[in-house]
């Protein structure tokens, strides 16, 4: 199977432009609520640049907004339960990166040279975020409260305004933008 899932992951990334795609997966650590999943939902439906979205496989059966026809293949991909992380990262397709900070995948986005875009949840996630922002590597999504329920998010819901607002300052052109790519460029070239 997850042969199977890498292949179709890289042909609907070589369908891509250079450097377009969001990465946006959360399966295997958080389970948000369904009115995060909504807001996520909404802000990824409302931007106009394509993205894989990763989600749990369990909760992928009872959340409505992962249903009615929204997970079509030609503006984004959703993928449930196990992704080919390494083999996206890596795919010249992708520009930005959303992540709840996790050590692996903060150091995976370094190698590849992929801009990130923080949502911490719990633990160590906020002072890798912090490192984040220092070191001028990525965005934040704003989350400030930390879950110490662990997976379960407890936190307030962002909304999608906050969401899709958070997105395109990592994915558009602007100058600050542009050097938060080349920062990740050159510390991908370090590594």
């Amino acid at each position: 199977m997850p042969t199977t899932i890498t292949r179709a992951v890289v042909v609907w990334l070589n369908e891509q432009r250079h450097k377009s795609v969001l990465y946006v997966p959360f399966e295997s650590t958080v389970r948000f609520p369904e009115g995060q999943l909504t807001e996520i939902t909404k802000a990824l439906a409302g931007l106009s640049v394509p993205f894989i979205w990763v989600v749990r496989k369990d909760q992928s059966a009872q959340t409505t907004c992962l249903q009615d026809g929204f997970d079509g293949r030609k503006k984004g991909l959703i993928i449930r339960g196990w992704k080919p992380q390494l083999t996206i990262l890596e795919h010249l397709a992708i520009k930005g990166f959303m992540t709840h900070c996790g050590w692996n995948s903060v150091l995976e986005a370094i190698v590849a040279g992929v801009s990130l875009r923080t949502w911490p949840v719990f633990a160590e996630q906020f002072y890798n975020e912090k490192l984040v922002e220092v070191v001028g590597l990525g965005v934040k999504v704003g989350q400030e409260v930390c879950n110490s329920g662990g997976v379960e998010v407890l936190s307030p819901v962002l909304r999608s305004e906050k969401i899709k607002e958070a997105i395109q300052r990592l994915m558009n052109d602007a100058e600050g933008s542009r050097k938060i790519r080349e920062k990740a460029m050159d510390m991908s070239k370090m590594a």
